[in-house]
C-alpha cells in the first residue's frame, strides 16, 4: 500500500499546544494524529486512527487466539439495568431521557449490558463463555487532561468471562493476564502487572497493567530487586524506623502555642517527625472517626476506604470542635469518645499527639496503654520505603494504566438474574470477570516511552506506516520506483511527494516517527541508491533501489 502525503490530511504543527504538559499530548497533536473538539473530546485524524486500529487488531488477535468471541453492544443503555446493580448514582455517569421520557445512560463500561445478554445462558454445559467488544465509552470526567490520558469519550476493549465457579474464574483471569502481557509486548510498550484497587467495579480483586511514563494518572511502586510491584493505591511498604526520645511512664502535656503542622510541632519540641502522629478526623455515616498515621506519612484515602468499609468525608471544623474540644492541629486519640483507626506503624513506640486542647500536645503517647485503636495499613508508600518481601528499596514511577482485569464474582449476575443450572440441578449465579484495555492509552504510553527531542519513535507493530519515503526535488520517478519496490515487498508506505522544502519534510518525518525513512535525492541519479535511516537508532546506510525490499 502506498499513500501520498500530497493527498493525506496531515496537519503537522511546529509548536506545542499551549495547554499540553504530557509529552504524548504534545507530540500526538503536533504530529497531526489527534485534534481536540472540546474539553476531553478528541478526534483521531488519519494517522492517529491507523495507529488505533493497529492496536485494536493486536488485541483481537490475542483474544481470539484463546477462544474469546467478539460482539458489539450499544452505547445507549436503559437506565434500569444500572439501577438494578446500584451503579446509577455514579457521578461520572452520563444520563439522558428519550422523547417519551424513558431514562437511559451512556455507559463508561458494559457490565450491565453484557450480563443482560448472559441471562440466555442456561446450563453449565455452555460454560465457560468469554465475550469482548471494542466500543465507545462516555465518562463525565470532571478534570480532563493529558490529551488521551484523561478524557470524556474513548474507545475501550472490554471483555467479560462467565464461569460456573471460582476455579473457572481463576482460569479465565489467567488467560487474560497472559494475553495482556503478549498484547503490550507486541505493541512495543513496557507494562507491569500489579495488584490494584477495584474501585467502582467491585468484586474480589483486580490487577492493573501500568506503563511507566513521564505523565499519567497512576503511580507504579516497584522493588529495586524486582520481586514486588503494586499500584500506589494499595502498595505496601515498610517505613524507616523513628528516632524516639526517652520513653515516658505516662503522657506528658506540653504547651505548643501557634504550632499547627507536624513540621512546626517537631521543630518546636525538637523531636523526629517520625515520632509524631498526624490526626485526620473523618465522618462515616454521620459519626466522627479519627484516622491516625505517622507524622511524616500521608494518609492513603483508598486504604482508609477499604479499612472503613464505607464512604467517608473530611470532618468540618464545627464537627471537629464538638468531637474533640479543640481545632484541627491540636487533636489526638487520648481521652476521646470517637472510634480511632490507626496505621500499623503506630503499633509500637511513643508518639507526640494533639492534646485535644488548642496550643497543646502530649508527649509519650503509646497505643494500647493510652488509647485503643483498630489498626490497618493506612499510609501511602513513599520512595525508598522497604519492600515488604525482601527489604530492598521501593521505587515510585508515574505510570499510565493501559489495562485492568477484575474478578467480579457475582456482583452483577446476582442482581440482574443471570443464572445457570449446574450439574447437580441447582440454579446458581454466573461467576464473572471483566477485562479492559484502552487503545488510546496504549498509543499515549507508546509515545511517552518512545520519543526523542525531534518527535515520536513508533514501535513498528503500531506505526501508521512501515516506511516513509521522502522525495527531494527532481527525482520523482526514482521515488515512485522506491515506493513500488517497498510496496511489492509488503510494506505500508507513506510517500512524501509534497512540494515542500527538504528541511520541512525531514522535520515532519522525525515528528511523526515512522520506523524507517528512505530519502531519494539527486545522488540517486548518479548511483541508483537511496539513504535509509532508522528512526530509533539514527543509523543511516546507502541501499541500491533494487535491494530496498531487504530493509524490512
Amino acid at each position: 500500500m502506498i499513500v501520498r502525503a500530497s493527498t493525506l490530511f496531515l496537519p503537522t504543527l511546529r509548536d506545542d499546544p499551549a495547554d499540553a504538559e504530557a509529552v504524548s499530548h504534545k507530540l500526538l497533536v503536533r504530529g497531526g494524529f489527534i485534534r481536540q473538539v472540546s474539553t476531553g473530546l478528541w478526534s483521531f485524524l488519519p494517522l492517529g486512527w491507523r495507529v488505533h486500529r493497529k492496536v485494536e487488531q493486536i488485541i483481537r488477535e490475542e483474544l481470539d487466539a484463546f477462544g474469546a468471541q467478539e460482539i458489539l453492544m450499544p452505547v445507549l443503555t436503559p437506565a434500569e439495568l444500572w439501577e438494578a446493580t446500584g451503579r446509577i448514582a455514579i457521578p461520572e455517569l452520563f444520563r439522558l431521557k428519550d422523547r417519551a421520557g424513558r431514562d437511559y445512560v451512556l455507559p463508561l463500561t458494559h457490565e450491565e449490558t453484557v450480563t443482560f445478554h448472559a441471562r440466555e445462558i442456561q446450563s453449565y454445559k455452555e460454560l465457560p463463555q468469554i465475550w469482548y467488544h471494542l466500543q465507545t465509552k462516555e465518562r463525565d470526567e470532571p478534570r480532563p487532561r493529558g490529551g488521551l490520558l484523561r478524557v470524556r469519550e474513548f474507545i475501550m476493549k472490554d471483555g467479560y468471562s462467565f464461569d460456573r465457579d471460582e476455579a473457572g474464574l481463576d482460569a479465565s483471569f489467567r488467560k487474560h493476564s497472559d494475553a495482556y502481557k503478549r498484547i503490550f509486548e507486541r505493541c512495543g510498550i513496557k507494562a507491569h502487572e500489579v495488584a490494584a484497587e477495584s474501585g467502582m467495579m467491585g468484586g474480589s480483586g483486580s490487577h492493573a497493567f501500568l506503563a511507566p511514563s513521564g505523565s499519567g494518572e497512576n503511580t507504579l511502586v516497584t522493588c529495586e530487586k524486582g520481586d514486588y510491584a503494586a499500584d500506589l493505591e494499595i502498595a505496601d511498604g515498610r517505613p524507616s524506623p523513628a528516632d524516639f526520645p526517652e520513653a515516658l511512664p505516662e503522657p506528658q502535656e506540653v504547651e505548643t502555642p501557634g504550632q499547627r503542622t507536624i513540621q512546626d510541632v517537631s521543630e518546636f519540641l525538637r523531636v523526629d517527625p517520625r515520632a509524631t502522629a498526624k490526626a485526620m478526623p473523618v465522618v462515616v455515616d454521620g459519626n466522627v472517626v479519627l484516622a491516625l498515621v505517622r507524622g511524616d506519612d500521608r494518609l492513603n484515602e483508598m486504604k482508609l476506604l477499604q479499612a472503613l468499609g464505607e464512604e467517608f468525608r473530611p470532618a468540618e471544623q464545627a464537627e471537629i470542635q464538638q468531637a474533640f474540644g479543640a481545632s484541627g492541629g491540636s487533636i489526638g486519640p487520648v481521652g476521646v469518645s470517637v472510634d480511632v483507626i490507626a496505621d500499623e506503624a503506630l503499633r509500637e513506640g511513643q508518639y507526640v499527639v494533639g492534646a485535644n486542647r488548642d496550643d497543646a500536645h502530649l508527649r509519650g503517647v503509646q497505643a494500647g496503654r493510652d488509647f485503643e485503636a483498630r489498626f490497618a495499613d493506612l499510609r501511602e508508600v513513599r520512595e525508598n520505603d522497604a519492600c515488604p518481601r525482601c527489604g530492598a528499596h521501593l521505587h515510585l514511577q508515574v505510570a499510565i494504566e493501559v489495562g485492568h482485569i477484575f474478578k467480579l464474582e457475582t456482583k452483577y449476575s446476582a442482581p440482574l438474574g443471570a443464572t445457570f443450572l449446574d450439574e447437580d440441578g441447582t440454579e446458581k449465579p454466573l461467576v464473572m470477570g471483566s477485562y479492559g484495555i484502552g487503545p488510546g492509552r496504549v498509543m499515549a504510553a507508546a509515545v511517552e516511552q518512545s520519543h526523542d527531542e525531534n518527535g515520536i519513535v513508533w514501535p513498528r507493530s503500531i506505526a501508521p506506516y512501515d516506511v516513509h519515503v521522502v522525495t527531494l526535488g527532481g527525482v520523482e520517478e526514482q521515488a515512485e520506483e522506491a515506493a513500488r519496490a517497498l510496496d511489492e515487498a509488503g510494506a505500508e508506505v507513506l510517500l512524501d511527494d509534497r512540494d515542500a522544502r527538504a528541511g520541512e519534510k525531514f522535520a515532519d518525518a522525525d515528528l511523526i516517527g515512522i520506523p524507517l525513512r528512505v530519502t531519494v535525492g539527486k545522488k540517486t541519479l548518479d548511483d541508483g541508491a537511496v539513504d535509509v535511516r532508522d528512526r530509533r537508532s539514527g543509523e543511516e546506510r546507502r541501499v541500491p533501489l533494487g535491494e530496498l525490499g531487504s530493509i524490512l
